[in-house]
């Protein structure tokens, strides 16, 4: 068996790779190495937390670019999330759609979560998060505010369905 981190990239990787450099990018995409995890263990039980929704898809009117046009964290609120969402973002459109919310912000189906016990009760904002070529403006800006968000919100527990 090859070590996943010493062998070959899988398809999807690759197709990846394609696409930045159909995109132009010159220099290939480099996945995230981290030495260290910046992960925690839940310390309560996931029926007794708060949990946050993220999605990498934008807001409809655009609003999460900055003065220099890239993107930047957003949240919108729970209780009146946006009908459609900005899905500008690279992705399989031969494969896929994004005409189901549900499928990259599952607030209905956190929602019945929630009344099934499984989790305590939702943050009252969800969260846009960016997908970016930089790793390093992903750990040194875009990260931080997220995290702040979500400490704001009270957040034990963050899931994130990517676009």
């Amino acid at each position: 068996m090859t070590d996943k981190a010493s062998g070959p990239p899988n398809a999807y990787m690759e197709r990846t790779r394609m696409y930045y450099r159909a995109l132009g990018y010159e220099k290939d995409y480099i996945w995230a190495n981290l030495d260290e995890i910046p992960f925690t263990r839940l310390e309560k039980p996931l029926s007794e937390a708060t949990v946050a929704l993220l999605t990498t898809a934008g807001p409809p009117d655009g609003s999460n670019r900055n003065e220099a046009g890239r993107r930047t964290v957003w949240s919108g609120e729970m209780l009146s999330p946006p009908e459609d969402f900005n899905t500008d973002l690279a992705w399989d459109k031969e494969s896929t759609h994004t005409d189901d919310r549900e499928t990259f912000l599952p607030i209905d189906t956190a929602r019945r979560l929630v009344a099934e016990g499984l989790f305590a009760k939702l943050t009252p904002r969800f969260h846009g998060v960016p997908t970016d070529y930089s790793h390093r403006k992903t750990m040194e800006h875009d990260a931080p505010e997220l995290l702040r968000r979500l400490r704001d919100d009270g957040a034990d527990a963050a899931l994130l369905t990517a676009l």
